[in-house]
């Protein structure tokens, strides 16, 4: 995927709160569903399933990532994943928001600021992105939309963040994921786009150490 967006030199830091980036986030965490019983089992779930079977499989990946916020705001920055249960997100300066998930529970820190909060990775919808498959059975799917380009995939989703809806975009030849939007409870838009991604690196341990201390401290 190789999708290219200026990341605005002047972004306010204080306007991208943890909740947004939770919200934002909880996008690419797309297992955490609602079940609804109005959509049948079907080529279409049959096709989303094909496709989260395709994400799951990759083991590890990296890349760069830009979040589009409800109030235009703009930031950018690096990701890592490598399944079982870990993750690192770091926005790029100015932005001191770093979130980390080492298996066993995630973290989403000021660095500025130099404050933390944390969650079991069990108790968030992240458990179930790392998670070595992602399942989405029992009618979990809302709506799914096949075009040449693009598959689109409707998800319902309800967290600790409160209700909302993923719209998850994929590559309908390669399977990849291009982007996802967030419409939570206010009916307000998070959007995700990410890039430059490449699948099956390896990554050093120390990427997904969670500083304890710190957040003891914090």
């Amino acid at each position: 995927m190789r999708q290219e967006k200026t990341i605005l030199s002047n972004i306010n830091t204080s306007v991208l709160s943890r909740r947004q980036f939770s919200l934002g986030l909880a996008g690419l965490a797309a297992a955490a569903f609602a079940p609804n019983p109005g959509f049948a089992q079907s080529s279409s779930s049959a096709a989303a399933q094909k496709i989260a079977d395709h994400f799951s499989s990759v083991k590890t990946m990296m890349g760069e990532f830009v979040q589009f916020g409800p109030r235009g705001e703009q930031t950018g920055g690096k990701f890592f994943i490598e399944r079982p249960g870990k993750l690192r997100f770091n926005f790029e300066d100015p932005s001191p928001i770093r979130v980390i998930a080492d298996g066993n529970n995630v973290v989403i820190g000021n660095m500025k600021l130099k404050t933390w909060d944390i969650y079991p990775l069990s108790k968030t919808p992240l458990s179930l992105l790392l998670a070595s498959r992602i399942d989405l059975g029992n009618q979990m799917v809302r709506d799914v939309k096949q075009e040449s380009d693009l598959t689109t995939i409707v998800l319902g989703n309800k967290t600790v963040f409160g209700d909302s809806t993923i719209t998850m975009m994929f590559d309908s030849k390669t399977y990849d994921l291009r982007q996802w939007t967030i419409t939570d409870a206010q009916n307000k838009d998070t959007s995700v786009m990410i890039y430059n991604v490449q699948n099956g690196v390896n990554l050093d341990e120390k990427v997904f150490i969670i500083p304890y201390e710190d957040v003891r401290k914090g």
